[in-house]
């Protein structure tokens, strides 16, 4: 239609959030189909499409990218530098769009300070550990296995801490008890508290998942008892309601890409016909960096 254009998929990038849509933790209207980001070349253009071409490689989030052809807003397409490929493009757009939005528009992120960083190594923390390095902040991660904590550790994480339990203490522990200043925390249900308990007086507790479920209920009070702390739970599609918004934040993304910041790490590939399959390896905990489904 008018200020569309249709897209050939080389790749569907796979997120957490389409499990919350699969299972209903995230109400939707159906007929649904999943998925929120992908990328590939462009097939047709509508009318009134200027900026885009038949052939031209783009990245984009949308509703419904569990498919071989996506069709959608010209303005929401991103025209993608020819260093970075489609799948790539495809892995890390959501994540690193919400990785951006956590540490340049939530509460910018400054050099010096210490931050919290749990599931180091999944989608989002293989982005945000590497540039909140870059940006000269001290990361200490929180993982599951050995195995995950040497990862995080080539990430650019000063200190990993291995298994859930205790981290509060672990991480006053290594601050002196002082505390972080920022605990980003994808996990939810089993990690919000000792998330709060790490911080500063007047940290700041960004949850942004829900890996382990949702967040139980947190009273103000408890704010106050940790010293005026600030929590928070951002949506990325909050932080990028325009056109401009949005080209803003994927030029900072793929400039990291390009300077070797951030690499797309797909850790795994699946065909689209075993999405299923997919969707039981990120919800196990078993997959590292991204996953992309593949036409």
């Amino acid at each position: 239609g008018p200020g569309e254009v249709t897209v050939r998929q080389s790749a569907a990038g796979l997120n957490f959030i389409d499990t919350y849509h699969r299972t209903g933790l995230y109400p939707v209207k159906f007929p649904f189909t999943p998925g929120q980001e992908g990328a590939g070349a462009v097939q047709e253009v509508g009318e009134g499409v200027t900026h885009l071409k038949p052939g031209d490689k783009v990245a984009y989030l949308g509703s419904g990218t569990y498919t071989t052809h996506f069709t959608g807003p010209a303005d929401r397409m991103i025209l993608l530098p020819d260093e970075i490929l489609p799948q790539d493009a495809a892995a890390v757009l959501l994540k690193g769009l919400t990785a951006w939005a956590l540490l340049f528009e939530i509460r910018p992120l400054q050099a010096g300070e210490i931050i919290l960083v749990w599931a180091p190594v999944g989608g989002v923390g293989s982005l945000l550990v590497p540039w909140a390095a870059s940006l000269g902040a001290r990361v200490i991660a929180v993982t599951s296995t050995e195995a995950k904590a040497e990862k995080a550790k080539a990430l650019g994480a000063s200190d990993v801490i291995v298994g859930y339990e205790g981290v509060a203490a672990k991480v006053k522990e290594l601050t002196g008890g002082r505390g972080v200043d920022v605990a980003y925390d994808s996990v939810g249900k089993i990690s919000a508290q000792e998330s709060l308990s790490s911080l500063r007086p007047r940290g700041w507790f960004v949850t942004y998942g829900n890996a382990s479920g949702p967040v139980d209920p947190i009273p103000p009070g408890r704010l106050t008892q940790g010293g005026s702390l600030i929590m928070t739970r951002p949506s990325l599609f909050n932080f990028i309601p325009d056109a401009d918004s949005l080209a803003r934040g994927a030029g900072l993304l793929f400039s990291a890409l390009k300077s070797g910041t951030i690499h797309a790490d797909i850790g795994q590939r699946f065909p689209l016909s075993e999405a299923a399959k997919a969707h039981e390896a990120i919800e196990s905990g078993t997959t590292t960096g991204a996953t992309v489904l593949v036409p």
